[in-house]
């Protein structure tokens, strides 16, 4: 199935219907989704089998069947035409009682809450080991690139020229992953000397010695950072022009940001938390942006936009960004799984908890018409923000 994908798209790519960029996008984010997807799967399918519960099927992508490949014992493994996630089929999941013990309608209420939640723990845990892969081996470092020295500045006086990159401030690298950054933290050395680790244009480095402007030199010209590289929009002192901004530009260096064991856990597990407080509050600005400006463009992206940020990033800040990424998307899967809504887990787990509570008044059919309405609801949610990324794409000519 793979291979065929694999082999239409370099069949795409040599007759110029696509470019390679665009090919290695794709299969990077089929990747993704589909490692994030069937790890998911993988956690109701794990729990299941711990509460004894009878699998049907454990599925790699999703129907029509290409492949059967394992039918021993009750659970039937198998490989599916569309290479995006998978699934699991549980006895008695579409709410018919029966009379099998292990079907998941037979459980108790606890039982089918612990199954169906497994699968957004699972993504957690996803996150969380990204995250704690990344920074037990080091988080990798951002520099400054120079594109603009004033001519008063402290970087002119210390040699600092266009094309310089800034690596370390006083020997310390900054994670790209971190909270503080080389400009930040020259802002907190105002009037000091500070020692910067400079790549040169010509591929050369050297220690230079800089000292910063005073708090009272950045009070009265607020405009000037302090050590004066890059610039903001204003107005030439001498001939009164209109200044264009010239903006600072981040570049990945070669160095590593290193943790000891116990900060590198904690700090997996801080990213694995932000990434969630962070989808939370998406979310609903994506709800509110849905229900009161339909007609503008959603800050949030749908699967079109995402594929295109993960090609972006692969290409121009490398791998190991690619899967920070991987491990904030895993961490808004969990987050969206979980939400009340039906056909999720987490609406799922609400009609549950609804007819535990209500008993006979939830009928069956009333139950199937939930997760039908609740299905097209997310289909036309994901249409909506679908169509602002297919347009971003196009207007930015990609």
């Amino acid at each position: 199935m793979l291979l065929l994908i694999v082999a239409a798209l370099a069949l795409a790519v040599a007759t110029g219907s696509l470019r390679w960029e665009t090919v290695v996008t794709i299969l990077l984010f089929v990747l993704i989704l589909g490692v994030t997807v069937i790890l998911h799967e993988l956690g109701h399918f794990v729990a299941a089998r711990l509460a004894r519960v009878r699998v049907l099927e454990f599925g790699v992508g999703f129907p029509p069947r290409a492949a059967v490949l394992r039918d021993r014992g009750e659970t039937i493994y198998t490989l599916n035409w569309l290479p995006i996630g998978g699934f699991v089929k549980l006895e008695g999941e579409d709410g018919d009682e029966g009379e099998d013990p292990r079907s998941f309608a037979a459980q108790r209420l606890p039982i089918k809450v612990f199954i169906l939640a497994a699968g957004v723990a699972m993504n957690l845990l996803l996150a969380f080991a990204i995250f704690a892969a990344i920074t037990l081996t080091g988080d990798p470092a951002l520099g400054v690139y120079v594109p603009y020295v004033d001519p008063t500045s402290p970087a002119a006086t210390a040699g600092i020229q266009v094309g310089d990159t800034i690596e370390r401030v006083d020997g310390r690298a900054f994670s790209a992953f971190g909270s503080t950054s080389i400009v930040s933290d020259l802002n907190t050395k105002v009037g000091r000397t500070v020692s910067l680790h400079v790549l040169h244009s010509d591929g050369t480095a050297s220690d230079i010695q800089v000292t910063l402007r005073t708090a009272a030199e950045l009070t009265a010209n607020p405009d000037r950072g302090a050590l004066g590289i890059g610039r903001r929009a204003g107005k030439d002192p001498v001939t009164g022009a209109d200044l264009p901004a010239i903006p600072l530009e981040y570049r990945v260096t070669g160095d590593r940001v290193s943790y000891p064991t116990g900060t590198a856990i904690r700090l997996a597990a801080d990213r694995t938390a932000t990434a969630t407080q962070l989808i939370v509050g998406g979310v609903g600005d994506l709800v509110a942006n849905f229900v009161t400006h339909p007609t503008q463009p959603p800050q949030a992206s749908g699967p079109i936009g995402i594929a295109a940020e993960i090609g972006n990033v692969f290409f121009t800040v490398g791998p190991i960004y690619t899967l920070f990424l991987a491990g904030i998307l895993s961490a808004n899967l969990a987050v969206v799984n979980i939400l009340p809504l039906p056909p999720l887990d987490g609406g799922r787990i609400l009609v549950l908890v609804l007819k535990s509570a209500l008993g006979r008044r939830v009928s069956l059919r009333a139950e199937r018409l939930t997760y039908v309405l609740g299905f097209a609801l997310l289909l036309g949610f994901l249409i909506w923000v679908s169509a602002f990324d297919i347009a971003k794409q196009l207007g930015s000519g990609q």
